[in-house]
Protein backbone atom coordinates (compact mmCIF):
# COMPACT_ATOMS: atom_id res chain seq x y z
CA UNK A 1 0.00 0.00 0.00
CA UNK A 2 1.30 3.27 -0.71
CA UNK A 3 0.93 6.48 1.11
CA UNK A 4 1.13 9.97 1.03
CA UNK A 5 4.63 11.57 1.56
CA UNK A 6 2.75 13.93 4.72
CA UNK A 7 1.18 10.03 6.00
CA UNK A 8 4.71 8.84 5.76
CA UNK A 9 6.88 11.65 7.64
CA UNK A 10 3.83 11.27 10.85
CA UNK A 11 5.38 7.69 10.97
CA UNK A 12 8.63 9.06 10.56
CA UNK A 13 8.23 11.44 13.20
CA UNK A 14 7.51 7.99 15.35
CA UNK A 15 10.46 6.99 15.55
CA UNK A 16 12.45 10.48 15.80
CA UNK A 17 13.39 10.87 12.30
CA UNK A 18 13.53 14.69 11.71
CA UNK A 19 11.37 16.11 9.48
CA UNK A 20 10.53 19.71 8.56
CA UNK A 21 7.41 21.22 10.32
CA UNK A 22 4.21 21.24 7.97
CA UNK A 23 0.35 20.23 7.59
CA UNK A 24 -1.95 18.64 5.21
CA UNK A 25 -5.21 20.00 4.03
CA UNK A 26 -7.64 19.86 0.92
CA UNK A 27 -8.98 23.39 1.35
CA UNK A 28 -7.49 26.45 0.49
CA UNK A 29 -8.75 28.79 2.81
CA UNK A 30 -6.54 26.66 5.58
CA UNK A 31 -3.44 27.33 3.89
CA UNK A 32 -2.52 31.07 5.40
CA UNK A 33 -3.12 29.89 8.82
CA UNK A 34 -1.14 27.15 8.53
CA UNK A 35 1.48 29.52 7.17
CA UNK A 36 1.68 31.72 10.05
CA UNK A 37 1.86 29.06 12.08
CA UNK A 38 5.17 27.60 10.82
CA UNK A 39 6.40 31.59 11.21
CA UNK A 40 8.82 31.12 8.31
CA UNK A 41 9.24 33.89 5.77
CA UNK A 42 9.23 31.57 2.80
CA UNK A 43 6.92 27.80 2.69
CA UNK A 44 6.45 25.23 0.43
CA UNK A 45 3.47 24.24 -1.22
CA UNK A 46 3.60 20.34 -2.28
CA UNK A 47 1.12 18.86 -4.13
CA UNK A 48 0.50 15.24 -2.45
CA UNK A 49 -0.16 12.58 -4.96
CA UNK A 50 1.29 8.80 -5.21
CA UNK A 51 3.86 9.63 -7.78
CA UNK A 52 7.46 11.14 -8.21
CA UNK A 53 8.64 14.27 -9.98
CA UNK A 54 6.13 16.22 -8.70
CA UNK A 55 8.79 19.28 -8.61
CA UNK A 56 8.97 19.20 -12.48
CA UNK A 57 5.52 18.75 -12.98
CA UNK A 58 4.72 22.01 -11.10
CA UNK A 59 3.59 20.22 -7.70
CA UNK A 60 6.02 21.87 -5.33
CA UNK A 61 6.29 25.13 -5.61
CA UNK A 62 8.46 27.55 -2.76
CA UNK A 63 7.00 30.95 -2.52
CA UNK A 64 6.73 33.33 0.22
CA UNK A 65 4.13 33.43 2.91
CA UNK A 66 2.12 36.62 1.28
CA UNK A 67 1.85 34.25 -2.01
CA UNK A 68 0.70 31.11 -0.18
CA UNK A 69 -2.68 31.17 -0.40
CA UNK A 70 -2.79 32.04 -4.74
CA UNK A 71 0.04 29.07 -4.99
CA UNK A 72 -2.31 26.94 -3.37
CA UNK A 73 -5.37 27.00 -5.25
CA UNK A 74 -3.00 26.84 -8.70
CA UNK A 75 -1.91 23.21 -7.15
CA UNK A 76 -5.23 22.27 -5.30
CA UNK A 77 -7.31 20.27 -8.25
CA UNK A 78 -5.22 20.51 -10.51
CA UNK A 79 -4.11 17.36 -12.69
CA UNK A 80 -0.95 17.08 -12.40
CA UNK A 81 1.26 14.86 -15.17
CA UNK A 82 4.25 13.57 -14.11
CA UNK A 83 6.59 10.56 -15.56
CA UNK A 84 5.04 7.95 -13.08
CA UNK A 85 1.46 9.46 -13.50
CA UNK A 86 1.38 8.71 -17.32
CA UNK A 87 -0.14 11.28 -19.80
CA UNK A 88 -3.42 11.25 -18.10
CA UNK A 89 -2.36 12.83 -15.05
CA UNK A 90 -3.51 12.24 -11.43
CA UNK A 91 -5.84 15.21 -9.83
CA UNK A 92 -4.36 16.63 -6.50
CA UNK A 93 -6.87 16.59 -3.73
CA UNK A 94 -4.57 17.65 -0.90
CA UNK A 95 -1.45 19.60 -0.23
CA UNK A 96 1.11 19.66 2.25
CA UNK A 97 2.20 22.70 3.50
CA UNK A 98 5.73 22.94 5.18
CA UNK A 99 8.24 25.63 6.16
CA UNK A 100 11.12 26.47 3.83
CA UNK A 101 14.28 25.01 4.16
CA UNK A 102 18.16 25.90 3.91
CA UNK A 103 19.57 23.57 2.23
CA UNK A 104 23.13 22.97 2.27
CA UNK A 105 23.56 19.56 0.19
CA UNK A 106 21.27 17.41 -0.76
CA UNK A 107 21.55 13.47 -0.37
CA UNK A 108 19.55 10.42 -1.20
CA UNK A 109 19.26 7.18 1.46
CA UNK A 110 16.18 4.26 1.35
CA UNK A 111 15.54 1.34 2.75
CA UNK A 112 14.05 -1.76 0.54
CA UNK A 113 14.07 -5.03 0.52
CA UNK A 114 17.11 -6.93 -1.51
CA UNK A 115 15.23 -10.16 -2.86
CA UNK A 116 18.91 -11.49 -4.09
CA UNK A 117 19.52 -11.25 -0.85
CA UNK A 118 16.46 -12.16 1.23
CA UNK A 119 17.37 -9.34 3.56
CA UNK A 120 16.66 -5.73 3.64
CA UNK A 121 19.28 -3.44 2.26
CA UNK A 122 20.33 0.34 2.56
CA UNK A 123 20.88 1.94 -0.35
CA UNK A 124 22.96 5.57 -0.23
CA UNK A 125 23.82 8.15 -2.61
CA UNK A 126 25.19 11.36 -2.90
CA UNK A 127 23.14 12.43 -5.76
CA UNK A 128 20.24 13.39 -3.97
CA UNK A 129 17.16 15.28 -5.25
CA UNK A 130 17.65 13.25 -8.35
CA UNK A 131 15.36 10.00 -9.42
CA UNK A 132 17.76 7.05 -8.12
CA UNK A 133 16.55 5.28 -11.49
CA UNK A 134 18.70 7.99 -13.37
CA UNK A 135 21.73 8.23 -11.08
CA UNK A 136 21.81 4.44 -11.84
CA UNK A 137 21.70 4.20 -15.17
CA UNK A 138 24.01 7.33 -15.68
CA UNK A 139 26.73 6.96 -12.56
CA UNK A 140 26.43 3.80 -10.42
CA UNK A 141 29.42 4.41 -8.95
CA UNK A 142 27.50 6.83 -6.76
CA UNK A 143 25.22 4.59 -5.50
CA UNK A 144 26.27 2.34 -1.82
CA UNK A 145 24.37 -0.33 -0.72
CA UNK A 146 24.65 -2.38 2.63
CA UNK A 147 22.51 -5.43 3.35
CA UNK A 148 21.43 -5.63 7.15
CA UNK A 149 21.03 -9.10 8.83
CA UNK A 150 17.43 -9.15 9.73
CA UNK A 151 18.08 -11.73 12.81
CA UNK A 152 20.80 -8.50 14.41
CA UNK A 153 19.42 -5.23 12.81
CA UNK A 154 21.39 -2.42 11.92
CA UNK A 155 24.59 -1.87 13.61
CA UNK A 156 25.97 1.49 14.21
CA UNK A 157 29.45 0.82 12.26
CA UNK A 158 27.12 0.19 9.08
CA UNK A 159 25.48 3.69 9.54
CA UNK A 160 28.11 5.23 10.00
CA UNK A 161 29.80 3.46 6.98
CA UNK A 162 26.79 4.69 5.32
CA UNK A 163 27.10 8.14 6.62
CA UNK A 164 31.24 8.18 6.06
CA UNK A 165 30.29 7.14 2.09
CA UNK A 166 27.57 10.17 1.93
CA UNK A 167 30.49 12.65 2.61
CA UNK A 168 28.87 13.86 5.66
CA UNK A 169 30.59 16.14 7.64
CA UNK A 170 32.52 15.68 11.00
CA UNK A 171 30.15 18.06 13.38
CA UNK A 172 26.83 16.30 12.13
CA UNK A 173 27.85 12.84 12.08
CA UNK A 174 26.23 11.42 15.33
CA UNK A 175 22.67 13.17 13.52
CA UNK A 176 23.40 11.49 10.42
CA UNK A 177 24.21 8.14 11.81
CA UNK A 178 21.05 8.45 14.22
CA UNK A 179 18.99 9.24 11.38
CA UNK A 180 19.89 6.32 9.40
CA UNK A 181 19.52 3.79 12.07
CA UNK A 182 15.98 5.27 12.94
CA UNK A 183 14.83 5.19 9.81
CA UNK A 184 15.73 1.04 9.33
CA UNK A 185 13.78 0.72 12.67
CA UNK A 186 10.88 2.65 11.32
CA UNK A 187 10.84 0.30 8.23
CA UNK A 188 10.81 -3.38 10.21
CA UNK A 189 8.26 -1.60 13.01
CA UNK A 190 6.33 -0.85 10.30
CA UNK A 191 6.62 -3.22 7.55
CA UNK A 192 7.59 -1.20 4.82
CA UNK A 193 8.26 -2.45 1.64
CA UNK A 194 9.71 0.83 0.90
CA UNK A 195 10.97 3.69 2.99
CA UNK A 196 12.78 6.24 0.56
CA UNK A 197 14.13 9.47 1.66
CA UNK A 198 14.60 11.84 -1.02
CA UNK A 199 16.24 14.33 -0.77
CA UNK A 200 18.36 13.98 2.78
CA UNK A 201 19.00 16.99 3.68
CA UNK A 202 21.77 19.03 5.48
CA UNK A 203 20.57 22.48 6.34
CA UNK A 204 22.78 25.72 7.04
CA UNK A 205 21.93 25.08 11.35
CA UNK A 206 23.35 21.82 11.00
CA UNK A 207 20.24 19.48 11.08
CA UNK A 208 19.65 16.06 8.97
CA UNK A 209 15.80 15.52 8.01
CA UNK A 210 14.03 14.25 5.39
CA UNK A 211 12.71 16.44 2.93
CA UNK A 212 10.76 14.20 0.87
CA UNK A 213 9.16 10.98 2.05
CA UNK A 214 7.86 7.91 -0.27
CA UNK A 215 6.92 5.08 1.87
CA UNK A 216 5.10 1.61 0.64
CA UNK A 217 3.47 -1.21 3.35
CA UNK A 218 3.62 -4.69 2.62
CA UNK A 219 -0.10 -5.21 1.96
CA UNK A 220 0.23 -8.48 3.72
CA UNK A 221 1.18 -7.14 7.27
CA UNK A 222 -1.40 -4.19 7.10
CA UNK A 223 -3.06 -6.60 9.74
CA UNK A 224 -1.29 -5.25 12.13
CA UNK A 225 -1.36 -1.83 11.59
CA UNK A 226 -5.00 -0.73 12.01
CA UNK A 227 -3.70 2.90 12.07
CA UNK A 228 -2.05 2.43 9.12
CA UNK A 229 -4.97 1.06 7.06
CA UNK A 230 -6.67 4.53 7.23
CA UNK A 231 -4.01 5.97 5.25
CA UNK A 232 -5.08 4.10 1.98
CA UNK A 233 -6.39 6.85 -0.52
CA UNK A 234 -8.69 4.91 -2.82
CA UNK A 235 -8.60 8.07 -4.94
CA UNK A 236 -4.79 7.39 -6.30
CA UNK A 237 -5.43 3.99 -6.90
CA UNK A 238 -7.00 1.99 -10.06
CA UNK A 239 -10.95 1.08 -9.73
CA UNK A 240 -10.74 -2.08 -11.46
CA UNK A 241 -7.89 -2.81 -9.14
CA UNK A 242 -10.03 -1.42 -6.36
CA UNK A 243 -13.20 -3.78 -7.12
CA UNK A 244 -10.89 -7.07 -7.59
CA UNK A 245 -9.36 -6.52 -4.17
CA UNK A 246 -13.19 -6.56 -2.36
CA UNK A 247 -13.33 -9.99 -4.14
CA UNK A 248 -9.59 -11.31 -2.92
CA UNK A 249 -8.78 -10.77 -6.79
CA UNK A 250 -4.68 -10.32 -7.78
CA UNK A 251 -5.49 -8.04 -10.08
CA UNK A 252 -3.02 -5.52 -11.94
CA UNK A 253 -4.24 -3.64 -14.97
CA UNK A 254 -2.04 -3.13 -18.18
CA UNK A 255 -2.31 -1.40 -21.32
CA UNK A 256 -2.84 -4.22 -23.64
CA UNK A 257 -6.04 -5.31 -25.16
CA UNK A 258 -6.11 -9.16 -24.57
CA UNK A 259 -7.54 -9.42 -20.84
CA UNK A 260 -6.21 -12.82 -19.00
CA UNK A 261 -7.71 -14.71 -16.68
CA UNK A 262 -5.60 -17.52 -15.34
CA UNK A 263 -5.24 -19.15 -11.61
CA UNK A 264 -1.26 -19.07 -10.43
CA UNK A 265 1.21 -15.93 -10.30
CA UNK A 266 3.65 -18.12 -12.19
CA UNK A 267 0.92 -19.29 -15.25
CA UNK A 268 0.05 -15.92 -15.24
CA UNK A 269 3.28 -14.84 -15.95
CA UNK A 270 3.80 -17.06 -18.44
CA UNK A 271 0.66 -16.31 -20.21
CA UNK A 272 1.26 -12.95 -20.81
CA UNK A 273 4.58 -13.60 -21.80
CA UNK A 274 3.11 -15.99 -24.66
CA UNK A 275 1.04 -13.39 -25.26
CA UNK A 276 3.45 -10.53 -26.09
CA UNK A 277 5.99 -13.62 -27.93
CA UNK A 278 2.79 -13.96 -30.05
CA UNK A 279 2.41 -10.57 -31.30
CA UNK A 280 -0.37 -9.46 -28.73
CA UNK A 281 -0.36 -7.34 -25.25
CA UNK A 282 -1.93 -8.08 -22.26
CA UNK A 283 -4.03 -6.10 -20.97
CA UNK A 284 -4.06 -7.47 -17.14
CA UNK A 285 -2.36 -9.66 -14.65
CA UNK A 286 -5.58 -11.67 -12.95
CA UNK A 287 -4.43 -14.21 -10.81
CA UNK A 288 -7.82 -16.16 -9.27
CA UNK A 289 -5.77 -18.66 -7.21
CA UNK A 290 -5.96 -21.94 -7.14
CA UNK A 291 -9.27 -22.19 -4.90
CA UNK A 292 -11.29 -19.90 -6.80
CA UNK A 293 -15.25 -20.08 -6.17
CA UNK A 294 -17.86 -19.46 -9.19
CA UNK A 295 -18.72 -16.15 -7.56
CA UNK A 296 -14.81 -15.73 -7.93
CA UNK A 297 -14.62 -16.43 -11.57
CA UNK A 298 -17.41 -14.87 -12.53
CA UNK A 299 -16.44 -11.38 -10.74
CA UNK A 300 -13.01 -11.89 -12.20
CA UNK A 301 -14.25 -12.36 -15.84
CA UNK A 302 -16.95 -9.07 -15.22
CA UNK A 303 -13.60 -7.01 -14.23
CA UNK A 304 -11.78 -7.98 -17.34
CA UNK A 305 -14.91 -6.96 -19.52
CA UNK A 306 -15.15 -3.22 -17.37
CA UNK A 307 -11.97 -2.30 -18.89
CA UNK A 308 -13.01 -1.06 -22.30
CA UNK A 309 -9.48 -1.19 -23.86
CA UNK A 310 -9.68 -5.11 -23.75
CA UNK A 311 -10.79 -6.41 -27.31
CA UNK A 312 -10.33 -10.30 -26.29
CA UNK A 313 -9.93 -12.47 -23.25
CA UNK A 314 -7.84 -15.14 -23.04
CA UNK A 315 -8.38 -17.62 -20.45
CA UNK A 316 -6.04 -20.02 -19.43
CA UNK A 317 -6.24 -22.37 -16.32
CA UNK A 318 -4.70 -25.60 -15.35
CA UNK A 319 -7.06 -27.89 -13.31
CA UNK A 320 -6.46 -28.95 -9.90
CA UNK A 321 -8.57 -27.10 -6.75
CA UNK A 322 -10.22 -24.68 -8.92
CA UNK A 323 -11.78 -27.99 -11.57
CA UNK A 324 -12.54 -26.69 -15.21
CA UNK A 325 -16.24 -27.32 -14.34
CA UNK A 326 -16.48 -24.88 -11.56
CA UNK A 327 -14.35 -21.84 -13.96
CA UNK A 328 -16.46 -22.98 -16.40
CA UNK A 329 -19.97 -22.81 -15.05
CA UNK A 330 -18.44 -18.75 -13.61
CA UNK A 331 -17.30 -17.78 -17.02
CA UNK A 332 -20.93 -19.08 -18.63
CA UNK A 333 -22.77 -17.28 -15.57
CA UNK A 334 -20.81 -14.19 -16.06
CA UNK A 335 -20.95 -14.15 -20.14
CA UNK A 336 -25.21 -14.42 -19.51
CA UNK A 337 -25.19 -11.33 -17.01
CA UNK A 338 -22.89 -9.35 -19.14
CA UNK A 339 -23.15 -8.18 -22.53
CA UNK A 340 -19.98 -10.54 -24.49
CA UNK A 341 -19.32 -8.86 -27.83
CA UNK A 342 -15.75 -9.85 -27.90
CA UNK A 343 -13.44 -13.26 -28.80
CA UNK A 344 -13.62 -15.59 -25.42
CA UNK A 345 -10.55 -17.72 -26.16
CA UNK A 346 -10.25 -20.79 -23.45
CA UNK A 347 -7.83 -23.16 -22.62
CA UNK A 348 -8.39 -25.28 -19.71
CA UNK A 349 -6.47 -28.88 -18.82
CA UNK A 350 -6.55 -30.82 -15.74
CA UNK A 351 -9.08 -31.46 -13.23
CA UNK A 352 -12.49 -32.37 -14.58
CA UNK A 353 -11.42 -30.93 -17.87
CA UNK A 354 -14.12 -32.92 -20.25
CA UNK A 355 -16.93 -31.76 -17.98
CA UNK A 356 -15.83 -28.00 -17.88
CA UNK A 357 -15.55 -28.01 -21.87
CA UNK A 358 -19.11 -29.83 -21.81
CA UNK A 359 -20.49 -27.07 -20.04
CA UNK A 360 -18.72 -24.36 -22.07
CA UNK A 361 -20.17 -26.53 -25.68
CA UNK A 362 -23.82 -26.63 -24.39
CA UNK A 363 -24.25 -23.05 -23.54
CA UNK A 364 -24.92 -21.79 -26.70
CA UNK A 365 -22.29 -19.39 -26.13
CA UNK A 366 -19.28 -18.70 -29.13
CA UNK A 367 -16.18 -19.74 -27.06
CA UNK A 368 -12.91 -20.30 -28.73
CA UNK A 369 -11.68 -23.58 -27.39
CA UNK A 370 -7.53 -23.50 -27.28
CA UNK A 371 -5.61 -26.84 -27.29
CA UNK A 372 -2.57 -25.44 -25.36
CA UNK A 373 -1.51 -21.83 -24.21
CA UNK A 374 0.53 -21.10 -27.95
CA UNK A 375 -2.99 -21.85 -29.50
CA UNK A 376 -4.94 -19.92 -26.88
CA UNK A 377 -2.55 -17.22 -27.56
CA UNK A 378 -2.18 -17.16 -31.04
CA UNK A 379 -6.36 -17.45 -31.40
CA UNK A 380 -6.36 -14.25 -29.15
CA UNK A 381 -4.11 -12.26 -31.58
CA UNK A 382 -5.45 -13.52 -34.34
CA UNK A 383 -9.41 -12.84 -33.26
CA UNK A 384 -8.30 -9.21 -32.63
CA UNK A 385 -7.61 -8.88 -36.43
Amino acid sequence: MKIHEYQGKQILEKYGVAVPRGRATDKVGEVEAIAKELGTSKVVVKAQIHAGGRGKGGGVKVVDVADVKETADQILGMTLKTHQTGPEGQEVRKILIEEAMDIQKELYIGVLVDRSKSRPAIMASEAGGMEIEEVAAAAPEKIFKVAIDPAVGIQPYQARLLAFKLGIPKEMMRDATSFIMKLYQCFIAEDCSMAEINPLILTGDGRVLALDCKMTIDDNALFRHKDTQEFRDLNEEEPLEIEASKHELNYIKLDGNIGCMVNGAGLAMATMDIIKHTGGEPANFLDVGGGASEEQVENAFKIILADKNVKAVFINILGGILRCDRLATGVVNAAKKVKVDIPIIIRMEGTNMDEGKAILNESGMEFILADGMRDGAEKAVAALK
